[in-house]
């Protein structure tokens, strides 16, 4: 199971793209809303999740997801369910992903240290202890950040290659979709 934690002010795009290619990829995904089910991204797009953060349950969890958006990434950041589920999944040896503004998140909570990250322009000092990439995604272990909206097609298919460990499956399914680099 992987869970997609989505709080008021979420970019919708950095949200809803890798929901659409894990799910097409076979991967078992739960959007998850933190504060309500019902909720409200950065462009005024509303979104009915499938869960509540209350809701939400361990068992079964293979990964975390937390797309940016402002002001979204912090109120991922305040959330306990949200803090709770990343610790586990960081004891546990998760996949725990996160796209723009959201791997500030996991740099201030020491999850970067030592390990290759990006983010949108502007939040790079939050990376604490990050080697800095520019590029549009990157994984290093069970790590993956990506850079912005533009990115989240590259970042649903580097989460869906990483839980499936099959890359030919990932390009298939990029193939499919008419997705070039």
């Amino acid at each position: 199971m992987v869970y997609v934690f989505l709080a008021d002010g979420f970019e919708e795009c950095e949200a809803l793209v890798p929901v659409d290619i894990l799910r097409r990829g076979g991967i078992e995904v739960k959007t998850v809303g933190v504060g309500s089910k019902t909720v409200k991204g950065s462009h005024g797009i509303t979104v009915v999740c499938d869960i509540t953060a209350e809701e939400a349950a361990k068992e079964n969890l293979e990964a975390v997801i937390l797309p940016g958006g402002m002001p979204g990434t912090l109120n991922l950041e305040k959330s306990g369910t949200v803090q709770r589920f990343l610790d586990y999944s960081a004891e546990n040896s998760l996949f725990i992903a996160a796209i723009c503004a959201a791997p500030s998140v996991l740099g201030h909570k020491g999850f970067l240290r030592g390990k290759k990250a990006t983010c949108f322009p502007g939040f790079e000092s939050a990376l604490e202890g990050a080697e800095f990439c520019d590029v549009p995604c990157v994984r290093d272990g069970r790590i993956i950040t990506a850079c912005g909206a533009g990115a989240a097609f590259e970042f649903g298919f580097q989460v869906l290659e990483a839980l499936t460990g099959d890359k030919q499956a990932a390009d298939a399914l990029r193939k499919n979709m008419l997705y070039t680099k």
